[in-house]
């Protein structure tokens, strides 16, 4: 259905103005409830599949009975050292029913290692698209070709790439009006810019646009008051940080980059101060979501040329473990929020929420099979030796490199070798063998495995998380980074890597190393 879609609308363009905003930072609301002019009438708006924008919890329950959930999300070019700066921060954390933590990563395709987005997503994590080229207000053959070039060469089912994040946060109506008619489920590009604790908050619940936006109304052109109608697309606002300056004070992408109060120099302690009062706004109030959305280049620990502040690294990190140490926190991907926002059950009943449940593919170790699974697929990689940016896949090397124009090259076949089989409708990624182009598991029964455990006492945190570290003191010392990474590699290495099998990461890191490139998208 989706690709009928896709075929449909790809190489249309629209070049529309819009309002930029810079690298995901605001300075101040982007709406206010007179620009919004919204308005819904909940008895014709009701779940699954209709929402109306309220910062009331959905389904009528009580904030005591709602979790609350901290999404994680990055933006920009999968690559070994994005993966090591998330890593940090989740690799040994665990939710409350003791899966581990699952993110949200908005993709784009320049230089990204395509094998490294199929073990992203093999390993449970969720794969959204951020055009190929990373541009503001993109025309539709950015986005299709996005999702046409993640099915291809990572083997990305085109049904799972459900969510779109605008780069530079730059939007159009024109823009949802694109994601809908190639059936994105949700766009996650707006901002919630007023502090839940103010009568007129733009914290919204997620919400579908059956009665237009509700949020940036200040900033963007041709949408709120009614508009733009799209029945069934969810809005998931990412909701802003604030200092000490309230309103005036707002901080959404990597607010640690930020300074905050108004002062003249970043300070981590000010950071930590204010991230941890919005958290406990939201947590003592309605509980909506609230999120770190990130650009995990500029926490990299292992690209040369990146330097970030341990103290920050430290920082963030003790934050997490403070918020885990609140009762039912839960830090979940976009997608795993929308499950819940669509089907909300009370904190009694998450132990059989499946969406928040960790399934696990069940494939033989031992099996060669190039899968998104590193022992599996180990040796079995193909490099793609493009002047830009190598790269690594399992599904066979286009002839050319991927663009806008050609997000499905032909693909190039080694002397003695076959074509590689791409990813079918009918079979999961991590079983499905593009060497011999067959399935090893068409059985539900036989696919997966649930390793979720019971939910401690009241909903605690039994599990928790943490690094294990010394915890953030404002010293700015070097932290104990006992994380542990995907593949169990030593976190402080210089080419650690991470989810590869093994070295093709570590090669495709060491290419940009000796490049002396710092790969760096807003």
């Amino acid at each position: 259905m989706r690709m009928f879609a896709l075929l449909s609308v790809l190489g249309i363009a629209l070049q529309v103005p819009v309002v930029t905003a810079q690298d995901g930072s605001i300075s101040g609301p982007t709406s206010s409830s007179s620009a919004a002019g919204y308005s819904c009438d909940p008895s014709q708006c009701q779940l699954p599949n209709c929402n109306c924008a309220s910062t009331s919890p959905p389904g009528g329950l009580s904030p005591s009975d709602v979790p609350q959930f901290v999404v994680f999300t990055a933006d920009d070019a999968i690559q070994s050292y994005t993966i090591d700066s998330v890593n940090q921060f989740l690799a040994q954390r665990k939710n409350p029913n003791g899966c581990p933590i699952k993110m949200t990563y908005f993709t784009s395709l320049n230089y990204t290692n395509y094998t490294l987005v199929t073990d992203w997503y093999v390993a449970g994590n969720e794969i959204a698209d951020h055009t190929m080229t990373h541009v503001g207000s993109p025309p539709a053959d950015e986005i299709n070709g996005n999702i046409i070039a993640l099915n291809a060469l990572a083997g990305i089912p085109l049904d799972a790439i459900q969510g779109f994040r605008a780069p530079y946060l730059n939007y159009t109506a024109q823009t949802l009006q694109l994601l809908a008619s190639v059936d994105f489920t949700y766009d996650s590009s707006s901002a919630s810019s007023i502090p839940v604790t103010d009568p007129g908050t733009d914290a919204y619940w997620p919400y579908t646009l059956d009665n237009g936006l509700a949020n940036d109304c200040l900033t963007v052109e041709g949408i709120c008051k009614g508009l733009p109608k799209i029945p069934g697309l969810w809005e998931i606002p990412m909701y802003a940080f604030f200092d000490n300056l309230g309103v005036d004070g707002p901080h959404l992408m990597d607010p640690w980059l930020d300074i905050a109060n108004g002062a003249s120099s970043v300070n981590d302690t000010a950071t930590f101060e204010y991230m941890k009062n919005t958290f406990t706004d939201h947590y003592t109030g309605n509980r909506q979501p609230i999120g770190l959305y990130t650009h995990p280049i500029h926490l990299s620990t292992t690209y040369p040329g990146v330097d970030p502040s341990n103290s920050t690294i430290q920082m963030i990190n003790q934050y997490l473990d403070w918020v885990q140490m609140q009762q039912d926190v839960w830090i979940v991907s976009n997608e795993q929020l929308l499950a819940w926002v669509r089907n909300p059950v009370p904190v009694s009943e998450l132990d059989s929420f499946e969406p928040l449940k960790c399934p696990t593919p069940q494939v033989d170790p031992s099996q060669k099979i190039c899968n998104g699974i590193p022992q599996n697929e180990a040796g079995l990689l193909e490099q793609c030796d493009f002047p830009d940016f190598p790269f690594y896949t399992c599904y066979g090397c286009p002839q050319v490199e991927v663009s806008p124009s050609n997000p499905n090259p032909p693909q190039q076949v080694p002397a003695g070798q076959q074509m590689r089989y791409r990813l079918p409708s009918n079979c999961s990624t991590p079983f499905w063998d593009p060497i011999a182009g067959s399935c090893l598991c068409q059985s539900s029964d036989c696919a997966f495995t649930d390793n979720s455990r019971p939910i401690g006492p009241n909903g605690a945190n039994l599990t928790g998380g943490g690094t294990g570290g010394d915890g953030f003191d404002g010293s700015g010392g070097t932290p104990t980074p006992t994380y542990i990474n995907f593949n169990g590699a030593n976190p402080v290495k210089l080419w650690s890597g991470s989810l590869v099998g093994v070295m093709s990461a570590l090669a495709v890191g060491a290419f940009g190393a000796a490049t002396g490139w710092v790969l760096v998208n807003l």
